[in-house]
């Protein structure tokens, strides 16, 4: 191996090993469990009630038909001379709900950022206010001040 080869390695194994990629790994993993709980609410809690206010739709079904399906044709010997094709479709209820999902998790992490800056913003007014006030002196400061200026008094 040459020495550039090494360097990428360790630079790789170092970029690997840094707790960043790690907290990235979790949050994909974490973000993937979410959306499949999303998922699922969208299409088995949110969308039957939708479809069922506008005439009892599924939204998965909901789709216009470019071109109708041709079945198999058949000789008189039963032989297979074209096969069928299926239609082609525009599955516009499937986008509707990928929508749905979408603006859900939006909402999710707009909720969990905005309360993460304000936690952040109230850390970091609280750490002003402990920097803004220094610490007051110690019983044993103030005596030996009072002592140290009843010496100087008496000079």
């Amino acid at each position: 191996m040459g020495e550039k080869t090494k360097g990428f390695i360790a630079e790789f194994r170092d970029f690997i090993t840094k707790g960043n990629v790690m907290d990235m790994a979790v949050g994909v993993i974490i973000g993937g469990a979410f959306g499949k709980i999303v998922t699922s609410f969208v299409s088995d809690v949110l969308m039957p009630p939708i479809g069922t206010l506008i005439g009892g739709a599924d939204f998965n079904n909901l789709k216009v038909v470019l071109k109708d399906a041709v079945p198999a044709q058949l000789d008189a010997a039963g032989n297979e001379i074209a096969a069928a094709t299926e239609a082609v479709t525009l599955n516009y209820g499937s986008f509707i709900q990928n929508i749905v999902d979408f603006l859900i998790i939006a909402v999710c992490i707009f909720l969990m950022i905005k309360g993460i800056n304000k936690l952040s913003s109230m850390k970091k007014k609280e750490e002003e206010v402990a920097v803004e006030e220094p610490a007051a002196p110690s019983n044993e400061e103030v005596l030996l001040t009072e002592i140290r200026d009843l010496l100087k008094e008496k000079k």
